[in-house]
């Protein structure tokens, strides 16, 4: 019985590592998410408001922005109308 846990304990560390790699992505592409339906209110796409934001060089990460698009929409529409 050594054998089949040992094997199973192995198992679950490979689940352990994808997991933590799926976490991150599954959290990046909830932010999106967030940032589009925040963005989209104001007449923009995703794409369109990245790119302005790289452009004026403001340099806010995703999980940020959609922090303040969902908790704090007056200070992302004055962030949005800034980059416009």
């Amino acid at each position: 019985m050594y054998t089949v846990a040992k094997n199973v304990v192995e198992k679950g560390m490979t689940y352990m590592y994808v997991g933590r790699k799926l976490k991150k992505r599954e959290y990046r592409t909830l932010w999106i998410a967030r940032i589009n339906a925040a963005v989209r209110e104001e007449g923009l796409t995703y794409s369109q408001f990245i790119n302005k934001l790289q452009t004026k060089g403001i340099e806010l990460d995703r999980k940020v922005l959609a922090d303040l698009a969902m908790n704090n929409p007056e200070s992302f529409k004055a962030l949005v109308a800034s980059v416009k």
